[in-house]
């Protein structure tokens, strides 16, 4: 699709009956990402998400998607610093979900992991940029890769990542004109959250952009339903309908 100039689309899901719709919208890639965490769990991060965790979201998409590329992030704690992990934490999310693809956050250091898990012949995605698991590293969730060095190092873990073998790359909330320099230093496609218009892709997290996590505004994200507010009108409705007694009505009986 990258050399067609074809843009891909990509959005996170993690449950059967979103995915059943993100699937048949036409969207090229599904994501279960780690962000079910705050998502579908609430937490503040996304380290508590267990591996677990990750498996059951999965089964549920993969049972809901007849088209779509299904991509799993592999959360925090099964893989960083033990390539041997990595691959039995791979190689777990495939067996039991039936997912086509890992993802995982970070550049050289995770080179090892990577290419362990490729000798499985298990299809691996990067992700650079601002790595959400590293959270308590960077201490906030600005843009990352402002200053020179960590540009540079951002470019070199691109081309890190492309000789390891991954099939594609997450930018995540880094400069624009960046991103746009990496997405032309590689051959593989790079797909963007917060990196402007000139990379490969796009993805944004459901429930961001149909509106239900009305609280949560970054620049980068547009909203194309407000669904929080359509949500709330139908259940308070709901509730007025049966305090009133006017739900069920004579149609709705039996």
């Amino acid at each position: 699709m990258k050399n067609n100039g074809e843009r891909i689309t990509m959005l996170t899901a993690y449950d059967y009956t979103l995915a059943k719709i993100v699937d048949n919208a036409g969207v090229d890639v599904i994501l279960v990402g780690d962000s079910a965490s705050n998502v579908m769990a609430g937490h503040e991060t996304t380290l508590p998400i267990t591996l677990d965790n990750m498996i059951y979201h999965a089964s549920s998409v993969v049972r809901a998607a007849k088209r779509s590329l299904i991509v799993i992030d592999l959360p925090f704690g099964s893989y960083q610093g033990d390539s041997k992990k990595a691959l039995r934490s791979s190689i777990r999310i495939m067996k039991e979900s039936g997912a086509h693809a890992v993802k995982l956050e970070g550049g050289s250091e995770v080179i090892d992991s990577i290419e362990r898990i490729l000798t499985a012949g298990i299809p691996v995605m990067g992700h650079l940029g601002l790595t959400p698991q590293s959270i308590y590293k960077f201490g906030t969730y600005t843009v990352r890769a402002k200053e020179n060095a960590e540009a540079k190092k951002l470019v070199e873990d691109a081309k890190f990542l492309e000789k390891a073998g991954c099939f594609s790359i997450v930018l995540e909330k880094i400069p624009a004109q960046l991103a746009k320099k990496v997405a032309k230093s590689v051959n593989i496609p790079i797909i963007g959250i917060g990196a402007g218009a000139d990379v490969d892709g796009q993805v944004l997290v459901l429930h961001d952009m149909l509106g239900m996590t009305h609280e949560f505004n970054p620049r980068f994200l547009r909203r194309y339903l407000n669904l929080f507010d359509d949500i709330n009108n139908a259940i308070e409705q709901y509730c007025k309908d049966v305090k009133n007694k006017e739900f069920p009505n004579d149609e709705e009986e039996y």
